[in-house]
């Protein structure tokens, strides 16, 4: 399989990177924001849901907003509209994060430029779940 840049940077973030907060958790099964989620902690990633409305989510404790979580964390991973991916891009930097995932359907060019010019690792508009799939167990 040819990788293309996109592909190498998933990769990069989904070998070397194991702390994802998830901003936009869910607490309900069949929705994409808590079943990606999910399959990524049984895979062994720790999961940190991001929901002001929910106290745990997948027996994680859950923070209101990015700036709450008092450790240090290497994954932002966005199930937000768009709109409000450029506050969270700019949490994610205050943070300390090394990537910023934005999910399959959510694009914002503003926040990925600000998360790259600040040294973030960037991913829109692919689901985590998919390239976890596909990168890292190699099925297609």
């Amino acid at each position: 399989m040819m990788l293309d840049e996109k592909d190498e940077i998933a990769l990069k973030i989904l070998k070397g990177m194991h702390v994802i907060a998830v901003v936009g958790c869910s607490r309900n099964e069949g929705k994409p924001s808590h079943d990606v989620p999910k399959y990524l902690q049984d895979a062994g990633y720790r999961i940190i849901p991001v929901n002001p409305n929910a106290d745990y989510i997948l027996g994680e404790k859950a923070y209101a907003k990015l700036t709450d979580i008092p450790f240090p964390v290497d994954v932002v991973d966005v199930f937000r509209p768009a709109n409000e991916a450029m506050q969270i891009a700019k949490d994610a930097v205050l943070i300390g994060a090394k990537a910023f995932w934005l999910q399959e359907g959510i694009f914002n060019d503003e926040a990925e430029a600000y998360a790259k010019e600040h040294g973030l690792l960037v991913i829109s508009n692919r689901c985590m779940m998919k390239e976890h799939y596909k990168l890292i167990l190699g099925k297609y």
